[in-house]
Formats: C-alpha cells, structure tokens, sequence
C-alpha cells in the first residue's frame, strides 16, 4: 500500500487566501448595505410616526362658504384619524359642526351636520367604526371668533373632534 502526497504551491495557498478575503469584504459590504438599509427604514418609520402624530394634533378643520364637504387638502389628516380611529376600537370621537352667522338659525345648524357628517363618513371609508362617532351641530351657536368680517367668518364654518 502506497501513500500518496498532495502538495500545494505558495501560489494555490495566496489564491485560497485571496478567495477567503474577498468573500468576507463581501460579507462586510452586504453587511454594511443591510445595516444602511435597517437605519434608513427606521429613520422613515419615525418621520412618518411623527407626521402622524402631528396629524392627530389637528382637530379642527375648516370649510368653505355654504359647503359642507371638507377641503381636499385635509384629506390625509382626515385618513390618519380614520385609521387611528380603527386601530383603538374603544377609542370615541364627537365631531362638532360650526357655521357662521349668515343663514337663519335652523339652516345653519343643518349646515353644521352636513358638514360633521362629512368628515364622519370619512373617517368611517378609512377605517373608523360608526359606533366610534358622534356627531353634533352647533350651527352658529358658539363661534370660534367673534365680528363680521370674512377672517370671523372663515373661522366659524369649522368641524372640531373632540
């Protein structure tokens, strides 16, 4: 029975090495890629825990002259209190309707429900329960801000959540 030997040349052992580093500058390189990767992602979760939180700070939205539909630019505030409305199923709201002073009384307090029933079935197409929501029209009774003056006005046609 004979032996046989394997011998390997200084140039094979530098290729091993060689192969063995390069793989590990990949690991590290994927590695690092991940990591950046996992921070950005964080970095984004936050920005956007904090746009939705100061999203949930605005409760008071406001409506054009004789209109009840709310502005399509409240839309994706509107979104995030409906959703967080869904996420916290014991949470209640009361959405109170406010028009200004011109109009009869009984028009006004209708047009303050039309308008928190607006933003009502908002919230419920994204994703808030009906039992969640109460609604309330105030009509002109309690402004926001007192005069005649369109700045008055404009102030007075609101929906407050409470």
């Amino acid at each position: 029975m004979g032996l046989a030997a394997c011998s390997s040349t200084g140039d094979e052992d530098m290729a091993a090495s060689t192969a063995a580093t390069d793989t590990s500058g990949i690991d590290a390189t994927t590695a690092a890629a991940q990591r950046a990767e996992a921070e950005r992602l964080a970095r984004e979760r936050e920005a956007q825990q904090r746009m939705e939180a100061a999203a949930l700070n605005t409760t008071v939205f406001y409506f054009d002259f004789d209109v009840s539909e709310f502005m399509a630019s409240d839309r994706d505030v509107l979104a995030i209190h409906g959703r967080n409305l869904a996420a916290n199923s014991s949470r209640r709201i009361r959405l109170e309707g406010h028009a200004d002073e011109r109009g009869t009384r009984e028009y006004n307090l209708a047009l303050g429900e039309r308008r928190a029933n607006s933003i009502r079935d908002y919230l419920v197409v994204n994703g808030a329960s009906l039992s969640q929501i109460e609604t309330v029209s105030y009509g002109e009774e309690r402004p926001a801000a007192t005069g005649q003056t369109e700045a008055a006005y404009r102030l007075n046609r609101r929906v407050e959540i409470k």
